[in-house]
């Protein structure tokens, strides 16, 4: 029977061995992050001032690069609803950028104004009003109007939902007013 030096050459099949055993531990014996620990895309949002119900109910995902604020948020398919009066359409992609307090670069949401659908192209805060720029128009709304998310279809008013539509004095469509 051959005696084992500890200082001579491993075989390839105790490298192999060793790697495999490496492996395993690091899979199943390191601590994963959970579910539970990672934020959402609603959380990410809220971390940059921003209310959740700029994003409608059923993000699936997001990507965000915290260095450039470079984001991604994810939707099972695209999505379209109306709040008082506006309709709003999501693509299943919204990308753009993201810091304290402005939305840049947005692309993959738009509003119906009169009879043709608009890119939001940017979203900012401005005191308690959010401001939605279109790039020729914006608008502004107070913050809490979207305090909560809508849902793809049917916005605040399902049939499934007790939450009514939030009544907000909105004349006419500010969109057409503001520049």
């Amino acid at each position: 029977m051959k005696e084992m030096n500890l200082f001579s050459k491993p075989t390839t099949m105790s490298l192999l061995s060793l790697f495999s055993l490496i492996s395993f531990l690091s899979l199943n014996l390191l601590p994963t992050p959970s579910s539970a620990n990672m934020l959402t895309a609603y959380d990410v949002l809220k971390s940059y001032d921003f209310p959740a119900g700029l994003l409608p109910q059923g993000v699936t995902g997001y990507e965000l690069d915290p260095k450039t604020g470079k984001f991604a948020a994810y939707l099972k398919g695209s999505c379209s609803f109306s709040i008082e009066g506006y309709q709003l359409r999501y693509k299943s992609t919204i990308t753009g950028y993201i810091s304290k307090g402005k939305l840049t670069q947005l692309k993959g949401v738009s509003v119906k104004i009169l009879f043709i659908w608009i890119n939001i192209i940017e979203v900012s805060m401005t005191g308690s009003d959010l401001e939605f720029s279109v790039g020729i128009a914006s608008a502004d709304f107070p913050i809490d109007n979207f305090d909560e998310s809508p849902q793809c279809g049917c916005g605040f008013n399902c049939n499934n939902n007790n939450n009514k539509e939030k009544v907000r004095s909105i004349r006419g469509n500010p969109f057409l007013l503001s520049s």
